[in-house]
């Protein structure tokens, strides 16, 4: 098997996991992602979920295989835990990745009660609260995101650190520094793993960071991805499926191996 390739970066929901069909999972992809791990490659699984959502998606989904690294919420980066748990911290990226949004989201707080407000007068979404902090948006269809996302690329114009990660009609608050490129560019740090042989899948505006050729050097998305990521994987040289989900990721995978 072609070595050239050395670190998977894959979405989870959309692209490895097809959610309306049977079988949700591609065996030919889960066999050859497999195959890679066996012959020497680490894979990650590059989410927006949680920990413990990502956790409860591999565990429902009955995933053969387990990812060598996890990176959750478009930003954390965690590796397998030595001490009995499932998933500890890789490095120090985790807290300092906490203190920029902490930091962030004190000086951004006109930014956020303005996007609020907007939220509860003018559209039927919801907002979305971590505690007694504002974490994202629910809206009720892709075109009412669209007017949210319009609003808040005015409403933040005066900072620039504050921005959103977006995925269908969920959108999550972040800093501008982190997410899902920023966080596989770490682990490509921590792995010692050059951006030239590494490969990353998507399929949303969420995957757009490790998809536009600057983290990864092989990107794809199935042929289910949204028409702005497919414009992007072209623009970079990578691969845009004829397949949807798990069997266009597969394909991505034989195009650059072959």
């Amino acid at each position: 098997m072609d070595r050239k390739i050395r670190l998977i970066s894959t979405d989870f929901d959309g692209t490895l996991v097809a959610h309306d069909s049977d079988p949700v999972l591609d065996p030919g992809c889960i066999e050859l992602i497999g195959q890679l791990q066996r012959d020497g490659a680490l894979w990650t699984i590059n989410t927006g979920r949680s920990v413990e959502l990502l956790e409860s998606g591999l565990l429902d989904f009955e995933f053969p295989i387990r990812p060598d690294f996890i990176l959750t919420s478009e930003r954390d980066v965690f590796r397998p835990s030595h001490n009995g748990g499932k998933w500890e911290p890789f490095g120090d990226w985790n807290d300092r990745c906490a203190q920029a949004h902490a930091e962030l989201f004190n000086s951004a707080q006109s930014v956020l009660t303005e996007i609020i407000d907007f939220v509860n007068r003018k559209t039927k979404a919801r907002v979305i609260y971590l505690g007694p902090a504002a974490e994202g948006v629910v809206a009720t269809s892709e075109e009412e995101m669209d007017r949210l996302t319009e609003f808040i690329d005015r409403a933040k114009a005066n900072e620039p650190k504050f921005h959103y990660q977006r995925n269908t009609v969920y959108l999550r608050f972040c800093h501008a520094d982190y997410h899902k490129g920023a966080a596989l560019k770490e682990l490509s740090r921590l792995t010692n793993i050059p951006h030239a042989a590494i490969f990353a899948a998507g399929d949303h505006h969420n995957d757009l960071s490790m998809l536009a050729g600057r983290y990864a050097a092989f990107p794809a998305c199935p042929a289910n991805a949204i028409a702005e990521v497919k414009e992007a994987v072209r623009r970079a040289g990578g691969c845009v499926a004829e397949k949807e989900f798990g069997a266009g990721v597969h394909e991505a995978l034989r195009h650059f191996l072959d």
